[in-house]
């Protein structure tokens, strides 16, 4: 989506039980798998102040189905959706692009994984994504707020129900609940999500 200062990302995410209850819900409301289950890998970078997170930004190297991308998000801003700036382009090397970064003074603060699956149905805009994480599983709907707004409520879900913090602040949540020390999201050691 289009915004002032370039593209806009606009999503939620709705917790659920289990991928089964996931997939089953979105099969329901007529959505087709548009990827299969992959595992992503993701590291977030920042500054020794960690200057982007405080300011609510965000600089993420992602390795997903073979390929490499580096995102920018800016500040979230207010309201029942997930908006914020978000610039994303394909870098050849995932390996030389962290030590790119790592030149200019940033380096890994958080890594994170998962398995995902992505969702589309015939004429929908926006899309749906099935996310098993180490600390649960969740659906994610990207699209235009409308869009979100009816495919949720399709999905049988409220506007109470729409979680718009970052895999991260949600992995610091479950550990604080849980009594440990923040680390990183990733599974055990040759462990897999259900």
């Amino acid at each position: 989506m289009p915004g002032t200062n370039g593209p806009l990302e606009v999503e939620i995410k709705l917790a659920i039980a289990s991928a089964a209850e996931g997939l089953g819900r979105l099969e329901r409301a007529g959505f087709a798998q548009l990827h299969e289950r992959a595992f992503e890998a993701n590291s977030v970078f920042d500054t020794e102040s960690l200057e982007l997170i405080h300011s609510g930004r965000l600089l993420r190297l992602r390795e997903f189905r073979g390929e490499a991308l580096l995102t920018y998000k800016g500040p979230a801003e207010p309201g029942p959706h997930k908006t914020r700036r978000e610039i994303e382009t394909r870098v050849e090397d995932a390996g030389a692009t962290q030590a790119l970064l790592e030149a200019l003074g940033y380096r890994v603060v958080f890594r994170y994984e998962k398995y995902r699956t992505e969702f589309a149905r015939p004429g929908d805009a926006g899309h749906a994504c099935l996310d098993e994480t180490p600390i649960g599983c969740f659906l994610e709907l990207e699209g235009a707020p409308e869009w979100i707004d009816a495919t949720a409520a399709e999905l049988g879900f409220r506007r109470e129900d729409y979680i718009t913090l970052s895999y991260g602040a949600l992995y610091r949540e479950h550990c604080r609940r849980a009594g440990i020390e923040p680390a990183h999201m990733v599974f055990a050691q040759g462990g897999n999500a259900a």
